[in-house]
């Protein structure tokens, strides 16, 4: 991670999405190589399972995986990504053979989007748009 990113992701998330894997290996490789999360932390299970992967975004946030059980089903989550550059994540991911769902396009509220799904079916959508301010009286820490 260069500095500047460092200096981006200075604070820890606070919301975590969560996601499982059949293939956690594949997805792992998924995230870090072709859209460009960094890993932070891997722990490693029995038979090659990813038990618990933290991966940051350079631009903040981050997300959570493992393996899937037996009984689990992938590829059912859905995950926005705030990022000031959805063109060249989705270059990335056509370089790299990924499903795209839809090309870049610009919205009604003025993000550009990009949404992509990674090897198991998620929909990762990359966007400008960072969400609304908070209205007044409507954060529950106030």
């Amino acid at each position: 991670m260069s500095k500047e990113d460092e200096a981006r992701n200075t604070s820890a998330p606070g919301v975590w999405p969560g996601l499982g894997y059949q293939d956690a290996r594949a997805g792992l490789r998924f995230l870090t190589e072709v859209l460009g999360f960094t890993e932070s932390l891997t722990v490693d299970g029995d038979q090659g399972r990813i038990e618990h992967a933290e991966l940051l975004w350079p631009e903040g946030g981050g997300v959570m995986f493992g393996s899937l059980g037996p009984k689990d089903t992938p590829g059912t989550a859905g995950i926005y990504v705030v990022t000031a550059d959805p063109d060249s994540v989705h270059e990335r991911a056509v370089e790299a053979g990924a499903t795209v769902r839809h090309a870049p396009y610009d919205t009604d509220y003025g993000s550009r989007n990009v949404t992509l799904l990674d090897p198991e079916g998620n929909s990762w959508t990359f966007g400008t748009y960072a969400g609304a301010a908070a209205r007044s009286g409507t954060d529950p820490r106030t």
